[in-house]
């Protein structure tokens, strides 16, 4: 009598000798995948940090050089007015063709300048930026052309470079730390009508003045001109403080600092301060944190 035997069919798949159904159920290795999520989550939160703390460090750091310029090129409009004080006859001052009116405070020529972060400026090619809107020189049919920022036509003014150096060389006794170069240009102002931006307040064209007012023909712009101060620093970072300068006489002026010095005074009386004697001179001054 011959037997046969069959092997019974598998109950489903198996791997290592565990059902499937079985392998699916265990829980073993879950643990690795849940610490793998939380540390890539981590990780993203990290980077996350990290990209924020530096991108508050860029804006508060170009904030303070912001800061910086505009105080550096406010200090460039206080050391050359002390020049254009002295000078006479503004119309020498704001003639582009007389090259040798100008301040003290200068770089050497006109030309490339190294700032202190390495970069290069042309003083050349700035000057010829803000009469004509490119690098290139231009004549006189490009700068007397109306455009938004330069609306006066042949009364626009032509900029003269006038003062230009870097900050730590504004003081003789180098006292001032800082990484910025600035450059003020000067020019006529805008406000004239006698379409010559050469001269400072030429009389009024095709005017006969009246007999009993010989100043009729006058230029009300006489006596004022424009001054422009840019402060070049690290990183590109650049700011501009333009002024209107008009002259007053003698009177005006003793006056003015009559005045201010009597405020002062009892701004120093009201805070129990020393006020100097008229007529001494100030021999020592002192300068502290706690004061």
């Amino acid at each position: 009598m011959q037997h046969s035997s069959r092997l019974a069919p598998p109950e489903g798949p198996r791997a290592g000798g565990r059902p499937l159904v079985a392998r699916v159920r265990d829980e073993q290795g879950i643990a690795l995948i849940i610490s793998l999520m939380v540390m890539m989550l981590m990780m993203a939160l990290g980077v996350a940090l990290v990209l924020t703390t530096m991108t508050e460090g860029k804006i508060a750091s170009n904030y303070r050089d912001g800061t910086e310029a505009l105080y550096a090129a406010d200090a460039a409009i206080e050391r050359t007015l002390q020049d254009i004080l002295t000078v006479a006859d503004w119309n020498a001052m704001i003639d582009p063709a007389n090259v040798l009116a100008k301040s003290a405070f200068l770089d050497g020529d006109e030309g490339w300048k190294e700032l202190p972060d390495g970069t290069k400026l042309n003083l050349g090619q700035a000057t010829n930026v803000l009469n004509c809107g490119s690098v290139t020189t231009c004549d006189d049919a490009a700068m007397n052309a109306i455009t938004a920022d330069r609306p006066w036509g042949q009364n626009n003014p032509r900029w003269k470079l006038y003062a230009h150096g870097p900050m730590v060389e504004m003081l003789p006794t180098e006292g001032i730390n800082s990484p910025f170069y600035v450059v003020v240009w000067v020019a006529d102002d805008a406000s004239e009508s006698d379409n010559n931006p050469a001269k400072d307040g030429d009389p009024t064209p095709d005017c006969t003045p009246p007999v009993n007012d010989p100043n009729a023909c006058l230029n009300p712009g006489r006596g004022v001109i424009a001054m422009r101060a840019q402060a070049y620093g690290p990183g590109g970072v650049q700011r501009t403080i333009e002024v209107t300068l008009a002259r007053t006489d003698t009177t005006e002026i003793e006056r003015g600092y009559t005045g201010q010095r009597g405020q002062d005074e009892q701004n120093r009386r009201a805070r129990k301060a020393a006020v100097q004697t008229p007529g001494k001179g100030l021999t020592r001054t002192t300068m502290s944190t706690g004061a």
